[in-house]
């Protein structure tokens, strides 16, 4: 079985992700919908040979000691671009799923979504987070965010990521992208050393542990743009999140820290779309006001949907407006609507009004 091919068919119905599992012929995501591809079924030798025409020697080696192992893997045809790669045992045998990673940065204005997101590219320091669920579009989000700032500034932009995805030409910024594994053995290590690197703009791939929060929150309250990612689901679960990622004694601290330095949190969640294909983000967006700030650092977190709820002339909106909004503009359906929500219950009546 030819992993060319593979990975052609895949391209050609813009599929998101490519699983190969034995015993099953190759599956991928369209639009979220796994789709099973016209190939045989594969086989234990098929998906172990498919690996290693993939992974580098040291990667091999690592997942026969480890059993599981990530890497990127560029196609040989340069058209069918990166793939992000998983290499995993199920069952004894190997299986691999590859994420396919877009070479062009889409303009911010191609993305649809809200015009609060294009202002937040020209903060001048602090923290900005974009959550969501695994390929739910924080990857593109970023990168067109940087983008926009690549073409208008002269600053210094460093990336940390797991691995690089879009890959940037320098316009008006020096970028630099640094690969985990590849540059750097943690996003700890990188982001330390990258405040050593005169950067003015940073995006760290994911906050994973404790270290790295708060390296990039130390990153943002010593005059840096800081971008990164968390897997949470709305605003007030990422506070949350950050904060109780600290031992209980210093959490008080943090949490004064955290007001001080948190611009914005952007949460997405993606939706295929039944007046075009494609897919289309829902976002909510918890801008931090001085009323936010206070919010954060008295540990009233629960308040966070009722200040978005009320602060919608500023360009806040939560989760249920923006699913709403897709939905009277006929984009989503309206089962798809209310399997999303936040508020199940309550966005069905608004959606029936």
């Amino acid at each position: 079985m030819n992993l060319e091919d593979i990975l052609r068919t895949a391209d050609e119905n813009d599929a998101s992700d490519i699983h190969i599992v034995a015993g099953h012929p190759p599956v991928m995501r369209v639009h979220t919908v796994m789709t099973p591809m016209d190939y045989p079924v594969v086989t234990p030798e098929g998906a172990r040979s498919l690996f290693e025409g993939m992974a580098s020697s040291t990667t091999v080696k690592l997942f026969d000691e480890n059993h599981d192992a990530d890497f990127s893997y560029q196609a040989n045809a340069k058209e069918l671009g990166r793939f992000r790669v998983n290499a995993h045992m199920q069952r004894g045998v190997v299986g691999l799923a590859l994420r396919a990673i877009k070479t062009d940065v889409p303009p911010l204005a191609g993305l649809n979504l809200p015009e609060v997101i294009a202002r937040l590219t020209y903060l001048p320091r602090g923290l900005v987070i974009v959550t969501g669920d695994t390929g739910s579009g924080k990857s593109t989000t970023l990168a067109a965010m940087i983008q926009a700032m690549n073409e208008r500034y002269r600053k210094h932009i460093m990336t940390l990521e797991d691995p690089v995805e879009y890959t940037f030409e320098s316009n008006r910024c020096l970028i630099e992208q640094r690969e985990l594994g590849e540059d750097m053995p943690s996003f700890a290590s990188g982001l330390k050393h990258a405040l050593r690197q005169d950067p003015d703009i940073i995006l760290v791939g994911e906050m994973r542990d404790l270290e790295t929060a708060a390296l990039a929150i130390t990153a943002a309250e010593t005059g840096h743009l800081v971008l990164s990612t968390l897997h949470t689901v709305n605003a007030s679960q990422t506070v949350n999140r950050i904060i109780d990622m600290y031992p209980a004694g210093q959490q008080n601290q943090i949490r004064s820290m955290l007001a001080n330095t948190l611009q914005a949190v952007v949460s997405q969640t993606l939706f295929s779309r039944v007046d075009n294909p494609g897919m289309v983000p829902a976002v909510e967006v918890l801008l931090c006001t001085p009323a936010v700030r206070n919010i954060i650092r008295e540990n009233r977190t629960f308040e966070i949907p009722n200040v978005i709820e009320t602060s919608r002339a500023i360009g806040m909106t939560s989760l249920d407006a923006s699913i709403a909004e897709l939905y009277f503009n006929g984009m989503i359906s309206r089962e798809d609507a209310i399997a999303q929500s936040a508020y199940p219950d309550k966005l069905e009546r608004q959606l029936v009004a």
